[in-house]
C-alpha cells in the first residue's frame, strides 16, 4: 500500500522536507496588478512583501480548481500511489479543503481523503509532515489521520500583526475599528486552535512579544515549535532566542508566512506555531 500525501502551497513547509518526504503542493493563486502569480512559482515571498506596500489595488487570492485537483490525484495514482491524503488550511480561512473534496468525489482512478488541518501556516505544515513521514513508514490514511486529530488539538499558532491597515484593505476588518487601532497603535495578535479563532489585543510591539512569550511558555513542554515572520526575519530571531531554552532539542524552523495570508496581515509580522506535547494519562 503507497498513501501518498498532497497539501496547498499556503503550509509553509520549507522546500527541502517537502521534497525528502515526497510531498505534492498545489499552490493557490496571487491576483495583483491585473496579473496572476502561482505562489512560490512565479513571485518569491519576499518579492510580494517588498512589493505590498505599493500595490495600488489590494492583492486578492484564488484557489487551485477542481481540474487542477483531479489532475494531480490521478497523476498520483498513475505513478503508483494506492490512497492520496489531501490536508488543507482551515475550512474557517479558506475553500481549499471544499474544493479538493469535490474533485475527491468525482474521482475514481485512486480513494482520495480531504483533512481540514483546522490550523494555518506551519500549522497545517506540521500535519502534513507527520502524515508523509507515517505514510512513508507504511500507515495507512485510517491509522494517520487518527494520528493527525490527536496532533490538531495540540497545535497552536499566534501572531502579533504591525499594522491593521492591510486587514482593513482586504475587508477583514471593519474600517472604524481599524482606524481607531491604528491611532491607539494596537498590536493584534491572531491565535487559532482546533479551528478556532481568536484575536488578542495589545499596546505597543514590545508587549506584543512579550504576549507571545507567555503563551509558548503556556504550552510548554513542547513536542515542536517553529517560528514565523512576514517581511523582516529579524523580529521572528529575535522571538525565537528569547525562548530558546524551550526548543526540543535545539531544532526549529523560522519561515516566511506565504502571500495568501500575507495579503490579509501585511508585512511585519512575527509569531510562532507550537505543538505540546501530549499529557501523560
Amino acid at each position: 500500500m503507497t498513501v501518498r500525501v498532497i497539501t496547498d502551497s499556503t503550509c509553509d513547509l520549507p522546500a527541502s522536507v517537502v521534497a525528502d518526504l515526497g510531498i505534492q503542493v498545489l499552490p493557490l493563486y496571487i491576483h495583483a496588478e491585473g496579473k496572476d502569480y502561482l505562489d512560490g512559482i512565479d513571485i518569491t515571498r519576499e518579492q510580494f512583501y517588498a512589493r505590498l506596500p505599493e500595490f495600488k489595488e489590494h492583492p486578492r487570492t484564488a484557489v487551485p480548481s477542481m481540474l487542477k485537483f483531479r489532475s494531480m490525484f490521478d497523476d498520483l495514482a498513475e505513478k503508483g500511489a494506492s490512497e492520496v491524503l489531501s490536508i488543507h488550511i482551515s475550512v474557517t480561512l479558506s475553500a481549499v479543503a471544499d474544493v479538493a473534496r469535490a474533485a475527491a468525489a468525482e474521482t475514481s482512478s485512486v480513494p482520495v481523503t480531504v483533512f481540514d488541518s483546522r490550523s494555518l501556516s506551519l500549522g497545517t505544515g506540521f500535519l502534513v509532515q507527520t502524515a508523509a513521514e507515517l505514510a512513508k513508514a507504511g500507515h495507512t490514511v485510517k491509522e494517520i489521520v487518527e494520528k493527525l486529530e490527536d496532533q490538531v488539538k495540540r497545535t497552536y499558532v499566534s501572531a502579533a500583526l504591525d499594522t491593521l491597515k492591510f486587514l482593513k484593505r482586504s475587508g477583514r476588518m471593519n474600517g472604524v475599528v481599524s482606524t481607531i487601532g491604528e491611532l491607539l497603535d494596537i498590536k493584534p495578535i491572531l491565535k487559532m486552535v482546533d479551528g478556532v479563532s481568536g484575536i488578542e489585543k495589545v499596546r505597543t510591539h514590545k508587549r506584543a512579544v512579550a504576549r507571545l512569550i507567555e503563551m509558548i511558555k503556556a504550552h510548554s513542554p513542547l513536542e515542536k515549535i517553529a517560528f514565523l515572520y512576514s517581511g523582516s526575519i529579524s523580529n521572528a530571531q529575535q522571538l525565537m532566542a528569547e525562548v530558546k531554552d524551550l526548543i526540543p532539542d535545539k531544532q526549529t524552523w523560522i519561515e516566511i508566512i506565504n502571500p495568501v495570508l500575507g495579503a490579509h496581515i501585511g508585512p511585519g509580522v512575527v509569531g510562532f506555531v507550537s505543538i505540546s506535547k501530549p499529557t501523560e494519562s
